[in-house]
């Protein structure tokens, strides 16, 4: 994956708008680190293949940076933290946001096909 070019990025985004795409979102803050530390409180959402079509998807902000997809009258699709990106070999757009010590905190992708 390559740091974010919000330019890049925002070029990507736009290639999958007023398309029916599958949206796979995830978040941790550390899902598996209670473990270690019983007094750890862990939060975490995923999604996987939700099927949508967004009519607006933008990149804003500095690195790390915030993606959001407006679904027309029915709401958005947002991540906060994205600091990586890469259009893989199947044509999806991988997003994910890596705190300071490269760990997983978001990830956020878009693919014309469900995710397997």
């Amino acid at each position: 994956m390559k740091p974010v070019n919000l330019e890049d990025v925002q070029s990507l985004i736009d290639r999958f708008a007023r398309k029916e795409v599958y949206i796979h979102l995830e978040t941790t803050n550390g899902s598996y680190a209670s473990h270690v530390d019983q007094n750890f409180f862990n939060a975490g959402a995923f999604i996987r293949n939700a099927k949508v079509e967004y009519e607006l998807g933008k990149i804003i902000g500095d690195v790390p940076s915030r993606v959001g997809l407006k679904l027309g009258d029915l709401g958005w699709i947002y991540a906060q933290g994205i600091t990586h990106y890469e259009l893989d070999d199947k044509g999806r757009l991988l997003m994910a946001g890596h705190d300071h010590q490269g760990k997983l905190a978001v990830s956020l992708q878009i693919s014309e096909t469900p995710f397997e």
